[in-house]
């Protein structure tokens, strides 16, 4: 039999965590119909119930002001849980039991859990939870949401309230309050709450506030034995210090600085070896085993390549989600918003949407995942309209390589494209605001936990969780628009030239559209089709298409390839230990490469048109995998309103900056 549960509570309360503990591997990361809210589900087996677990966003209230309050009260009216799993912080139970007032109000099968109690003990607080229960009618257990320790206990409580059909005691609010409720009809509480809010307006509602946070200060102080606050030193002291307007930022910009380091730096080399191994192991080896044709190439660059350039991403992006949830669950991150929230707040935004828009300049996919942390709608499309206009390090590579061969100063040219995509992405929200998301700004009520040393545990079953989500919705999409891209530069069968393909027809058909950008050459244009797929593959491409010589490749040996890659992946190993613990860092340092490309380039274009193509390549959506990840936070018309978007922008701003270039050199 299946047993649906709710978890419901405060946020920064470990309700994740207890999931993370009861579910294990089988926690599942994605988004609730409809929204741009993160939903987490699991499930667990014990004596004969599998029972399925929903992580509701975290909330306050059960008002709807929010979308996760709307996405939490629509669930526990229209889902109707078998059992509601509330989730209380015990060293700040008394705030956390308002919340506690309203479910209880909708009389269902519900458990109380009273999580970290290690906090809770060294704090010198003591709950009495039988008395707890006693008052209540209903399970109370005490968990340890770091160590997983009362997750047996829970499960029994939830199998008990499910079995027995355990309904906490009717609250009873004071003789006004409750003639208000007798003159209307429901069959629980809350349903005439809300028809007794609907009749007498804020008379009622002011009542009902002060009624509910009685109910949450008396109970607090029936059921805590001891309260001792000499325990909260530690994180007020580390506050004083990562708070303080200015050592606090520096402190911040050094941990970025030390985030983004580990992050490149170790998984550099890991993404170095998967795309060798996909395309100078796997793929060849295809080859030789079915010999040269067209379905061999198809296996091998198509198919291979595909699911190539989706592992690729996957230890960047694991390596910043597992550092951002250790930030998480230290508590630390909560207080980056606080810190930041003044700034935000001059942009339209709260605190909140400056971590993904610094995460962009690492790499968009992963910054536009954690715009989840935005709490309305409102913002985070704003943000997810912002972050691809944040330039990665694969547009650094095209932008060395065209600001070295064309302008004496390519530092600063480079540095002004930086700037510029910066101010594009606040003009993108600025306008925003004004014409299409003109809601008042929500302002940030933002709980700062204590600081706490996180479970290695559960920070890699999170981080798996979103990685695995990644690759089932966006990789997917991903593989398919790589196969379909492939297809256009190898078809018909048998073209040799890259002008004879599909893809070459469609770069002649693009000539027209990026004439006014002065690039009137239909190799560059036709560059720019796999330039959709990664930036990075821009220059690679277009060795291809024109034809620059590359070096004989010798005859494939699968043994000889077998060992080369075991060689690879220690090398891969060994590297990415020294590069994070090598002070500098070193995944942004650029090769110097492709001599004969250079020359083949210098001679099709001249500084205007190399401008141009450098700001198209900026603005204009960053890359396939950014796409996949904004239709899957954003949605799909979102995501190709902002493609269309990212176009105009980019070829408006191209066609300025060639035309202005060409004045200044004359």
């Amino acid at each position: 039999m299946k047993i649906n549960v709710a978890l419901v509570g405060n946020p920064n309360v470990g309700k994740t965590s207890l999931l993370n503990h009861i579910a294990g591997t089988t926690l599942r990361v994605g988004n609730w119909a409809g929204t741009t809210v993160e939903k987490k589900e699991g499930k667990a087996f014990y004596k004969g119930y599998e029972i399925y677990l929903v992580d509701l966003p975290g909330i306050y209230s059960l008002e709807p002001f929010s979308e996760a309050e709307q996405v939490a009260r629509d669930y526990l009216l229209n889902q109707k849980p078998d059992v509601v799993v509330n989730v209380l912080e015990t060293p700040n139970m008394e705030r956390g039991l308002l919340l506690t007032a309203e479910l209880l109000e909708m009389e269902l099968p519900t458990v109380i859990v009273l999580n970290m109690v290690d906090e809770a003990r060294r704090l010198g607080i003591e709950v009495d939870k039988e008395k707890l229960s006693e008052l209540l009618g209903i399970k109370v257990v005490q968990t340890n949401g770091r160590t997983g320790e009362g997750k047996k206990e829970l499960l029994e409580a939830i199998v008990q309230t499910y079995e027995q059909k355990i309904k906490p005691i009717p609250l009873k609010y004071s003789q006004t309050l409750e003639e208000y409720l007798s003159k209307v009809k429901g069959s629980t509480k809350f349903e005439k709450i809300k028809k007794a809010q609907g009749l007498y307006g804020e008379d009622f509602d002011k009542l009902l506030k002060d009624e509910r946070f009685a109910f949450a200060h008396g109970l607090f102080y029936k059921v805590v034995k001891k309260v001792n606050q000499g325990a909260f030193e530690l994180t007020d002291s580390l506050d004083k210090l990562l708070l303080h307007p200015v050592f606090g930022l520096f402190f911040f910009l050094f941990l970025m600085f030390f985030m983004f380091k580990i992050a490149f730096d170790f998984s550099a080399p890991w993404m170095d070896w998967l795309d060798g191994f996909m395309n100078n192991f796997i793929s060849p080896l295809i080859v030789y085993l079915l010999g040269e044709s067209l379905l061999s190439r198809f296996l091998s660059e198509a198919v291979v390549g595909g699911v190539g350039f989706v592992l690729t991403f996957l230890p960047l992006i694991a390596s910043i989600l597992f550092i951002l949830s250790l930030l998480e669950f230290s508590g630390y991150l909560p207080r980056v918003a606080f810190l930041m929230d003044g700034l935000m707040h001059r942009l339209g935004l709260n605190g909140t949407g400056f971590i993904p828009l610094l995460l962009g300049f690492g790499c968009n996919v992963p910054a536009i995942m954690a715009s989840r942390v935005m709490e309305t709608k409102r913002d985070k499309l704003l943000v997810l309209a912002m972050v691809p206009f944040m330039s990665c390090p694969a547009r650094l590579v095209v932008f060395s390589f065209f600001a070295v061969l064309f302008f004496p100063n390519p530092a600063l040219v480079i540095f002004l494209l930086y700037l510029f995509g910066i101010l594009v992405a606040f003009l993108t929200s600025f306008f925003l605001q004004k014409l299409v998301y003109r809601g008042a700004l929500h302002h940030m009520i933002l709980e700062l936990p204590p600081y706490r040393l996180p479970a290695l545990k559960l920070v890699l079953r999170i981080t798996w969780a979103h990685v695995k989500h990644f690759i089932y919705r966006a990789g997917t999409l991903i593989f398919a628009v790589s196969v379909v891209l492939w297809a256009m530069l190898n078809l018909p069968p048998g073209v040799s030239n890259p002008k004879d393909s599909f893809a070459g027809y469609v770069g002649r058909a693009l000539v027209p559209i990026f004439k006014p950008m002065g690039l009137e050459d239909w190799q560059i244009t036709t560059s720019l089709i796999p330039a959709f797929l990664a930036r990075e593959v821009v220059l690679s491409s277009m060795g291809v298409i024109y034809s620059v010589e590359e070096e004989k490749k010798e005859e494939f040996e699968p043994k000889k390839a077998l060992q080369e890659q075991g060689v690879a992946f220690v090398n891969a190993l060994k590297e990415s230990v020294l590069n994070v613990l090598n002070p500098m860092p070193k995944a942004f340092e650029v090769e110097e490469e492709h001599s004969q490309l250079k020359s083949a380039i210098k001679n099709s274009m001249n500084p205007a048109q190399a401008l141009a193509f450098m700001v198209f390549i900026l603005l204009y959506t960053s890359c396939l995998g950014t796409v996949a990840v904004l239709q899957k936070e954003g949605g799909t018309k979102f995501a190709l309103l902002f493609l269309a978007y990212s176009f105009v922008v980019a070829w408006v701003s191209g066609v300025i900056a060639y035309r202005l270039m060409s004045l200044l050199v004359g």
